[in-house]
């Protein structure tokens, strides 16, 4: 990684950046931090960039809103240059322009429908109300509605007025109210619901409304009437007294709205054709805005110099593509036709540089298991390409069956092979992009689980002799059908070859199958385990040598590794031992099976100091010299203790090593132009900083405060080589309870449909094996499996990585414009 400072024409540096971000191999870094957002260069171009964005939200609403399909993008189309810049602004001005007219029309129309409809319906109900009132007589109600007036008013009055309108179903019951109340009863209501809803002129909604005519007397209610029509937001329409007028009026409102009708249409087929033309360059219009704003901010990030005819920036390049940055500037400078071209100048720098780690479709998954712990340090020892094996590995040691592990390998190999067609598809599903995410983790997960299971010979809790099992039964007929259990003596059942690979397959069938799986697996769980932590301790030598700390190799990696060794890689000697030298064919009887002792027992007794009596006929230890052998073990280990608490805070308290920073200048503008010549690309190499540790490093702190952390460091590794040595029996644990889950999954369910052998059984075995079916896939294959993931990141996070892994640095984030886009496209 080097950092280098970038010196462009402003005339080309949009075209510069432009091509820079289609690369995506540079981080620009703010040279303007104390300036306000509202304050830089660019704001304006960026407030344009705004302004488009939101005119191609509008737009997209409208499209959508008329359900018109926007298609893909298949040629990801550059940034506009400055010139079609101006070109797209005023296309985007004038189609959101013509939308909005065309949405005004439109609504004007509708409302124009809406109330020309209304009034068709008050119309038509108001007809069967005059009927209705015709055949009752008008007499009658006039009388009951002014009963209790005087004979000489009664003569004097004239005939009954009546408002007729629509009004929203839902108000109807609050209006019959307020009408009742103001008129004390003095009103005669009518109403009859609409059958079919209508629609809302400007949210395009279906309302449901009712007509309703309201029959009073005098000027001064019908005035009240009307207020309380307009407080309920009810449309009045004006409505003949005579049937013959009314007649007139219903052909002419009828009339009316078919040309109406047919002028909408035309309105809605224009807006079709505006929108489908639309919607094919929508989402090319978008990406081009949307790049062009991201130049302008991270222009934004420059620095002008003093004669204000050149724009400096500073970025963090890989040394690997300082040629593809290089070329990028030079076509930025001659696509807008720039006579002084730009140039890239690498600075040196006492700052930590970025992490950036290269990575491809099948490395990106474990790349980002160790990028969730922490980011590494810069040119720390990455993990990544040791857990790519480890990883899978361990997994499968804890899922171990052929059957379940094939599963998960055609899952995973069904989104490799569709991988292409399945990443076009965008989905907001969170689970499933962690799992086509994982793919490729998935896939190897599930080939590792079918390769211990077929070590475990284990399927489906089944065992399968395929090479011919190792042993014979010596007894006849009658003997095997008087006993029950009978027990077979490797003397004489077994033919002293061993099965060819895996377990045997007659263990399936043994009564003590747990008892010698529990011994078996537990030893595997603690060689894999101490194998892993040496690994671990042995990759930090990689850090050490590359960060000039070569003092700790010998003050704490041969510490550590001398301690693990003697305490827990001996006791892995002492498993292979055991099963080397104890048999039960041995002719020394001290080397007969009866006769082992037992590891762990011998390693208590070694980490005490402690003895037990042996059996007749047996021998405490495993071999003559043994015990003192373990005792000169623990001294020595013990001996590496204080070397790891004191020998590296003594060293530095010797040498009085001092660091002196210099200062941080990158900014400066004359940085690297006079005090040095132009650096050629092809020779440019980014000097390491020893200083720089990775985050283990705390040399330049006080004496006092080196003592601290490494007094808290030699503690916890100590401490830690036997907690961490058990917690890898969590292989043991979750192999042999994945194990009895998947055989108790097989007795009680499956095998229920396997007791009949007539028709009824066949539909047994359908009604068993659809439910063994589900049971497998969702605990053993999903809830198993994810239990077995969680483990295995564990034992990586902290039992492996700790030994060497800091993870303190930072991510390298080029500027790039299709990550932008995707992550724009998430939110």
């Amino acid at each position: 990684m080097a950092l280098c400072q970038l010196f462009i024409q402003p005339e080309a540096a949009y075209t510069s950046v432009s091509e820079l971000g289609e690369a995506g191999t540079v981080q620009f870094r703010d040279l303007n931090p104390e300036v306000n957002a509202f304050q830089r260069k660019f704001v304006n171009e960026v407030r344009r960039c705004d302004e488009m964005e939101r005119k191609l939200r509008y737009i997209e609403a409208e499209v959508h809103k008329d359900k018109v399909p926007v298609p893909q993008v298949k040629d990801m189309p550059r940034a506009p240059n400055p010139r079609e810049i101006i070109d797209l602004e005023a296309h985007l001005e004038k189609t959101e322009n013509e939308i909005l007219e065309l949405s005004h029309n439109a609504i004007n129309l509708k409302q124009n429908y809406l109330e020309l409809t209304e009034l068709k319906h008050v119309l038509e109900k108001t007809e069967a109300f005059f009927a209705a009132q015709e055949e009752i007589g008008m007499d009658s109600l006039t009388k009951s509605l002014i009963s209790d007036e005087t004979g000489q008013q009664a003569a004097t009055r004239g005939r009954l007025g009546f408002v007729a309108g629509v009004v929203q179903r839902e108000r109807v019951p609050a209006f019959e109210r307020m009408l009742w109340r103001i008129s004390r009863g003095n009103v005669f209501l009518r109403r009859a619901e609409l059958d079919k809803p209508l629609e809302d002129p400007n949210t395009g909604n279906e309302i449901y409304k009712t007509v309703f005519v309201a029959f009073f007397q005098g000027e001064q209610l019908k005035s009240r009437i009307k207020k309380v029509c307009s407080g309920f937001h009810a449309s009045l329409y004006p409505c003949p007294p005579s049937n013959t007028e009314r007649q007139d009026m219903v052909k002419g409102v009828r009339t009316r709205l078919e040309d109406l009708n047919m002028v909408l249409n035309q309105t809605r087929d224009h807006r079709q054709r505006v929108l489908v033309s639309v919607a094919k360059e929508l989402a090319s219009w978008s990406i081009m805005v949307r790049k062009m704003k991201a130049i302008y901010h991270t222009l934004n990030l420059f620095n002008m110099d003093v004669t204000k005819k050149c724009l400096i920036g500073e970025c963090w390049v890989p040394t690997a593509d300082l040629p593809n940055v290089q070329k990028a500037l030079a076509d930025g400078s001659n696509a807008c036709g720039s006579s002084i071209p730009s140039f890239l100048n690498c600075i040196e720098s006492d700052e930590v540089p970025p992490t950036f780690n290269r990575t491809n479709r099948f490395t990106r998954g474990f790349q980002n298991l160790i990028d969730a712990y922490g980011v590494a340090s810069y040119r720390e020892c990455n993990p990544a390409l040791y857990t790519i094996i480890t990883f899978p590995f361990l997994f499968a040691v804890m899922f171990g069956d052929l059957g379940h592990g094939l599963i998960m390998a055609m899952f995973g190999a069904w989104m490799v092979i569709k991988e292409v067609s399945l990443s076009a598809k965008k989905t907001s599903n969170e689970i499933w992009n962690i799992f086509f995410a994982g793919r490729y983790i998935i896939l190897l997960m599930g080939l590792f689980s079918m390769y211990t299971g077929l070590v475990y010979n284990d399927i489906f809790s089944k065992s399968m002799n395929i090479f011919g099992s190792s042993w014979y039964v010596p007894y006849n007929e009658s003997t095997l059908e008087h006993n029950k259990a009978l027990s077979m003596n490797p003397t004489e059942s077994y033919i002293d070859t061993p099965y060819f690979i895996g377990i045997d397959p007659i263990w399936q069938t043994a009564e003590n199958k747990i008892i010698f799986l529990n011994s078996y697996k537990m030893k595997l769980s603690i060689i894999f385990g101490v194998v892993h932590m040496i690994f671990g301790v042995c990759m930090s030598v990689v850090n050490y040598n590359f960060f000039k700390r070569r003092y700790s190799i010998f003050l704490e990696f041969l510490p550590q590794v001398v301690f693990l060794c003697l305490l827990f890689l001996y006791m892995v000697f002492m498993m292979f031992f055991k099963w080397v030298a104890y048999s039960t064919l041995s002719e020394d009887e001290a080397y007969t099976q009866g006769c082992a002792p037992s590891v762990l027992i011998l390693f208590i007794n070694m980490m005490l100091f402690s003895r037990t009596a042996p059996e007749a006929g047996c021998k405490e230890f495993m071999f003559e010299g043994q015990g003192t052998i373990q005792r000169v073990f623990v001294l020595v280990a013990l001996c590496c203790i204080p070397v790891m608490l004191l020998g590296k805070p003594l060293y530095l308290l010797s040498t009085k090593k001092k660091h002196v920073k210099p200062e941080q200048s990158n900014g400066n503008v004359n940085q690297g132009i006079e005090l040095q010549e132009q650096t050629d690309i092809g020779e440019v190499q980014p000097k390491p900083q020893p200083q720089s540790s990775g985050g283990h490093d705390h040399d330049d702190e006080p004496f006092s405060e080196i003592m601290i952390h490494q007094g808290i460091h030699t503690i916890e590794y100590v401490l830690s080589t036997i907690s961490h040595t058990a917690s890898y029996l969590r292989l043991w644990a979750l192999s042999l309870a994945h194990a009895e889950l998947s055989e108790v999954l097989w007795n009680m369910v499956l095998t229920f449909g396997l007791k009949d052998h007539n028709y009824v059984g066949a539909v047994k075995l359908y009604v068993a094996f659809f439910f063994w079916a589900f049971f497998t896939l969702a605990i053993l294959v999903m809830m198993e499996g994810l239990s077995a993931f969680l483990h295995t990141l564990r034992l990586h996070w902290v039992e492996f990585m700790s030994k060497f892994y800091a993870g303190l640095g930072y991510i390298f984030q080029p500027f790039c414009f299709k990550t932008i886009l995707e992550q724009e496209d998430e939110e």
